[in-house]
């Protein structure tokens, strides 16, 4: 007990250690004028102490924020709550004997203005938060007469022991701005009217919640596609997920047994689907099981069938066919996956298992399979997800057909198609962002729930 409890007062003293001790609260609390002044003017701590660099680049930073809200932030903000009102006028000029236009408000800019707004708000909030925190540690290395890194120590440090801020600072830039940023606009629409319904694609309000009622309203039309069409994707999802997984590993293991022959040539046979465009391949499959396709021609040519095979016309079929024809397309990806981790097994498992009398049924269920789904349910996880969001198989194959004259969702379609129709063919892009929403919650649950009831999860060192 009392080595856990030295261990334990150890590991907390080294992570102590590691705790920055430069903080707001005690810029706030334990500095002095200069350094409170700091958290007005930026950098003045630095500039002060002769870091003239640093200082003059978080106040230039300052400089820029506060001209871009005076310049255009506070209007995008205030604009923010109304969305906008003013409509495009029409206008008779009798000098010109024309008719001209005054421009009105745009609700999707100022949408975007404004979310843009308060995400460079939330920066510049980070910013200065380091701002107030570089003064603080100027304050107190100078009180103690420890050095102060001039700017070009601090330039040359990033190419020394802080590598990683600079080789990150890219890469989470452009996740900031092309991934975060797109993805709040695109939340933020879903609490809009934004659609082509009363003409809601120039100017459109704020409804809250309405959106999601109507999704999740059994009475609705739209609601009743949706449970269809969360239904029939999670279906979809399973059957892709474990089938795929199955065949093929079924077909790993054939392959790799010892007493296969040309292992290399029939691993080439499936791996040469994938260096296949899918998309080609897809559309091929598509021309070929079409009604006057050369399946149903040669089918009907040698009297096989009376009519042709409604392979997407009927929903049953449709269904039963885009599952199929995945399977041509992912088991290659589970050969590859598996095969690895069958070469990876102790050999000296198969061995005590053969000594212990166990047949080839029970060697499968007793070593291969947990051994397999241990190292493989996370990359399960990730192709539940993909097939969940696996767009080119349905859109290629069946376009998500068949659909109901007064439908907006066809029989093969997946949240994630049926989203795409909602926004790009329908232009209701206020349910196309619920849908998005809904669809990463689905996914969230499932990947989060599944894996932490994993034994990947459970037992990391299960296998090591």
């Amino acid at each position: 007990m009392k080595r856990e409890a030295h261990n334990v007062k150890k590991a907390g003293k080294r992570k102590s250690e590691f705790v920055n001790p430069y903080t707001v609260t005690g810029a706030v609390t334990k500095g002095n004028a200069i350094t409170k002044l700091s958290l007005l003017i930026m950098g003045l701590g630095n500039l002060v102490h002769k870091q003239i660099g640093k200082g003059l680049m978080f106040l230039l930073i300052e400089i820029g924020y506060i001209a871009f809200m005076i310049e255009s932030g506070v209007y995008n903000l205030s604009m923010l709550p109304s969305l906008g009102w003013r409509e495009q006028q029409k206008v008779w000029n009798d000098s010109k004997m024309v008719y001209e236009y005054t421009a009105g408000d745009q609700s999707s800019l100022i949408l975007l203005y404004g979310v843009a707004t308060v995400f460079i708000t939330l920066m510049f909030i980070v910013v200065w938060r380091e701002a107030v925190k570089s003064s603080y540690k100027s304050e107190v290395l100078a009180s103690t007469g420890k050095h102060l890194n001039t700017f070009k120590e601090d330039i040359k440090s990033l190419f020394d022991q802080n590598l990683y801020k600079l080789l990150l600072a890219a890469p989470i830039m452009g996740v900031l701005v092309f991934t975060i940023l797109p993805l709040i606009y695109n939340i933020t629409m879903a609490f809009t009217n934004y659609s082509k319904v009363n003409d809601h694609l120039v100017l459109f309000d704020w409804v809250g919640l309405a959106n999601f009622a109507k999704i999740l309203n059994f009475g609705d039309s739209i609601g009743k596609q949706f449970y269809s069409v969360l239904g029939w994707t999670l279906i979809w999802a399973i059957f892709a997920t474990v089938l795929n997984y199955f065949f093929g590993m079924i077909l790993a293991i054939i392959i790799n047994r010892k007493d296969t022959h040309w292992k290399g040539f029939w691993r080439f046979c499936f791996v040469l689907s994938i260096a296949v465009p899918q998309f080609v391949s897809l559309l091929i499959m598509r021309t070929m099981l079409s009604q006057t396709g050369i399946v149903n021609t040669l089918l009907l040519k040698y009297g096989i069938i009376d009519q042709a095979l409604p392979f997407f016309t009927n929903a049953t079929w449709a269904r039963v066919t885009v599952i199929v024809i995945n399977l041509w397309v992912g088991i290659p990806y589970t050969i590859l996956q598996v095969t690895g981790i069958l070469q990876n097994i102790p050999g000296e498992l198969y061995e005590a298992a053969k000594i212990d009398g166990a047949n080839a049924v029970q060697t499968f269920f007793k070593i291969t399979l947990p051994y397999m789904l241990f190292v493989m349910t996370p990359y399960l996880i990730t192709q539940f997800t993909g097939n969940i969001n696996n767009f080119n198989v349905i859109f290629l194959l069946s376009g998500g057909n068949p659909t109901a004259v007064d439908a907006t969702a066809g029989k093969t379609d997946l949240l994630v198609t049926w989203l795409y129709k909602l926004t790009v063919d329908k232009n209701y892009y206020n349910l196309g962002a619920v849908i998005g929403i809904m669809t990463f919650i689905v996914l969230a649950i499932v990947a989060l729930v599944t894996y932490r009831n994993t034994a990947s999860y459970k037992d990391e060192e299960g296998f090591m």
